[in-house]
């Protein structure tokens, strides 16, 4: 028996760098690893750094819960200037002296961001209105209402503080996927009655994978076996509970048939059924039966031998 192909899968945390988009990483990975089935889960603008989570192979049909994960942020905002598209990229479209603000007003600032909240989408967004990319609206000068979004923000600490004409802090945030930090920059700098831009950004964390565990782009495409870096695929899961099955009965979700299970999950929950030695098999929803809880297979990646 055996769960997945001999084809390179599993999951790849790489630490972006500066100027490249997170599609020039996966076509990085794609010519590295010689196969065209990559993805990413959460876009990283090009100027923004740090972890990028990257599906290749059957791991690519776990992107989808993978990209449902909180993300956190390390970050500086500039205060006392504000550009189109609220980064430091952008064309200056306000200025104003930031001397007169201090910690305590920015850090109280700060504070208001909490919890749920609708986030005005940045013009320069990817986000499609009436069939077009806002940005194409934006770089065309025709007007345009740009969408709200649902956002958490979990938590915003203020790092440090360094006032001036061009105020500066740095901050970490920790939010909802979809969350707009370039935005939270622009809508904190209103907060405190000044126009601001985000100065620098880099992701800390996506879902449970950490920066100390990413490994720079450069350094993965120069090693003698990029193959390794590679995570099991399971590993896209980790927050999930795991349930342990035979590979009878992982020959059985394979074939579309549910499990009755002792397992105590909420109904409609997933989890991931995986065999004694951690190989995935597949993504189960929870049922509850007449007389025990069942998995009903959703996504079924074990493979019997040819």
């Amino acid at each position: 028996m055996k769960a997945l192909g001999t084809a390179p899968s599993g999951v790849l945390i790489v630490d972006k760098p500066s100027g490249m988009t997170s599609h020039d990483v996966v076509a990085t990975v794609r010519k590295v690893l010689g196969t065209r089935r990559v993805g990413h889960a959460g876009t990283l603008d090009p100027d923004v750094t740090g972890v990028l989570v990257v599906c290749v192979g059957e791991a690519t049909r776990l992107v989808e819960y993978a990209s449902a994960d909180e993300k956190a942020y390390e970050g500086v905002i500039a205060f006392g200037r504000s550009t189109d598209t609220d980064d430091a990229q952008g064309r200056v479209t306000a200025e104003a002296d930031a001397s007169g603000l201090d910690e305590a007003r920015v850090r109280e600032a700060a504070s208001t961001f909490q919890g749920e909240m609708d986030q005005t989408v940045p013009l320069y967004a990817a986000v499609r209105v009436g069939g077009r990319r806002l940005y194409e609206y934006a770089r065309s000068g025709e007007p345009v209402e740009a969408p709200t979004r649902r956002i958490t923000i979990h938590r915003l600490d203020v790092l440090w503080f360094h006032p001036g004409v061009l105020a500066e802090a740095g901050f970490r945030v920790r939010c909802s996927k979809g969350t707009y930090v370039r935005a939270l920059c622009r809508d904190w700098g209103r907060r405190v009655g000044v126009p601001a831009h985000m100065r620098a950004l880099r992701r800390i964390a996506s879902g449970p994978f950490r920066a100390e565990e990413a490994v720079p782009l450069e350094v993965w495409r120069k090693s003698a076996d990029p193959a390794s870096y590679l995570l099991p695929p399971v590993e896209l899961l980790r927050p999930w509970p795991r349930v342990c099955v035979s590979e009878d009965e992982a020959d059985r979700l394979a074939n579309g048939q549910m499990l009755p299970t002792p397992a105590r999950l909420s109904p409609g929950q997933l989890a991931a059924c995986v065999t004694q030695d951690g190989v995935l098999v597949a993504v189960v929803k929870y049922e509850r039966g007449p007389r025990s809880g069942r998995l009903r297979p959703m996504k079924v990646f074990w493979k019997k031998e040819r």
